[in-house]
């Protein structure tokens, strides 16, 4: 896990154990989703847990299916050993009421091949203290197995403080982390673009739409600066959704859109962009994200030149104003064309975001629109604009502060942003700009 120096918990086991149970319990917020059908959670998925003054990235993963020869299973297999390799600590989660398994004996086999540190989750212990069907899976040679009930949360702060016992010590960075969203419809190639940006088979990525169905964090470092790369669930209409699993899973596509601090909406090249990917951008850029338009399989388009690329981004931009000041990026996930631009992007747009204008340069700037085109002048008391200042960053924000506020319409507004847009850029960001009433000086 590059570029975390905080120590790494995984939890594994069979599936329908209680794993996500769990790991919703441990970072104290439901991330993982949850359901009574084995298989659910595909992917590892990244949360954090603060507890007693330690700090650690805790990951939730796939149900293990030894011996499995289904094409998902052994990609998911190939994930949790991923996820065995760079942990810290290892939580084998199994299940009290169902006993050993023979799945659980073969898995303790392969961790203790792999010489990783062991905890033994006995779960679904719901009838502490007098429960001691935990004492049954001694038979595993993984040392005590300790005892939960992830549903009900018994023996959870027990359980966090043997881990934090148990993990090695570790610093994190004091520098804020960039929270970067990749969302866009399903089967467009979100999770191939994560894995070619990390340089390795991070998510399981396979032809059925909707393989991914978590949002998933991924910490790393690029040119020196924390990134946190969240992988999300392919956004359907809601009509579509007919299935819990989806349903949720939308919910916390939306959720990871709204804590990104940059969003790549990622474009099918061979299909253009659709109604839903264009919801799916305004939704990041109302929720003050920085944006990217990733179009992804270039490598797909035939007889492509700088003029199609020109065309299309033209034609996408006219279904809304703001996508004017959206970079777009046309990339192959499968060849790497452009690849590292993305990323580069992605720290111009989240420095765009953080961009901060002395307020003498603000007022200097509003001075000259003014002088270029007054407010609109309803009945009454003439509209005045007295000065601004910036009030706030990620996204920008100013206040201009103005005798009748209530009279200024949205098609000024937008004129002024656009004058700040053409003096400062924030390319890829949205600006928002207030107006506020002046204050009448008291007697």
């Amino acid at each position: 896990m590059t570029g975390a120096t905080a120590p790494t918990v995984a939890i594994i086991g069979r599936p329908n154990v209680g794993k996500s149970t769990l790991f919703n319990r441990l970072i104290g917020r439901r991330e993982a989703i949850v359901d009574e059908r084995p298989g659910v959670t595909r992917d590892r998925n990244f949360g954090t847990v603060d507890w007693n003054g330690r700090r650690f990235w805790l990951v939730d993963t796939g149900g293990l299916v030894p011996g499995s020869g289904d094409s998902l299973n052994r990609a998911v297999r190939d994930q949790v050993e991923q996820a065995i390799a760079e942990s810290d600590l290892l939580l084998f989660v199994v299940d009290v009421q169902a006993g050993v398994n023979p799945a659980d004996l073969e898995i303790a086999q392969r961790l203790r091949k792999a010489g990783r540190p062991v905890l033994v989750v006995a779960n679904k212990a719901d009838d502490l203290p007098r429960d001691i069907r935990h004492l049954a899976f001694y038979e595993l040679g993984l040392g005590d197995p300790f005892p939960v009930s992830a549903a009900i949360g018994t023996s959870s702060g027990d359980l966090l403080d043997q881990v934090a016992e148990r993990l090695p010590a570790g610093e994190v960075s004091d520098e804020a982390e960039i929270h970067v969203a990749v969302v866009g419809r399903p089967n467009v190639g979100k999770s191939s673009i994560v894995n070619r940006l990390l340089g390795r088979e991070r998510l399981v990525v396979a032809e059925e739409p909707g393989t991914t169905r978590d949002a998933i964090d991924t910490p790393f470092v690029h040119d020196g600066r924390h990134l946190v790369l969240i992988d999300t669930a392919g956004l359907r209409k809601r009509s579509k959704v007919a299935d819990d699993v989806e349903f949720y899973s939308t919910l916390r596509t939306a959720r990871a859109i709204e804590r990104a601090d940059v969003c790549i909406l990622v474009v099918d090249a061979t299909v253009g962009m659709h109604a839903q990917d264009l919801k799916i951008v305004v939704d990041a850029w109302e929720r003050g994200a920085g944006v990217i338009v990733a179009v992804n399989k270039w490598d797909l388009v035939e007889e492509k030149d700088t003029m199609t690329a020109v065309r299309g981004e033209r034609e996408i931009k006219a279904r809304a104003p703001f996508l004017e000041f959206i970079p777009f990026a046309y990339v192959s996930a499968r060849t790497g064309q452009r690849m590292p631009r993305l990323l580069d992007l992605v720290l111009a747009v989240a420095a765009e975001r953080d961009k901060r204008v002395p307020t003498a340069e603000v007022n200097r700037v509003l001075e000259a629109l003014l002088d270029r085109q007054q407010p609109p002048q309803p009945a009454g008391e003439a509209v005045r604009l007295y000065y601004a200042a910036q009030i706030g960053t990620a996204p920008p924000r100013f206040a201009v502060v103005s005798n009748r506020p209530e009279a200024i319409p949205e098609s000024y507004t937008r004129y002024l942003a656009r004058g700040f847009r053409e003096a400062w850029a924030f390319t890829g960001a949205p600006v928002n700009i207030g107006f506020r009433r002046k204050r009448r000086a008291r007697r």
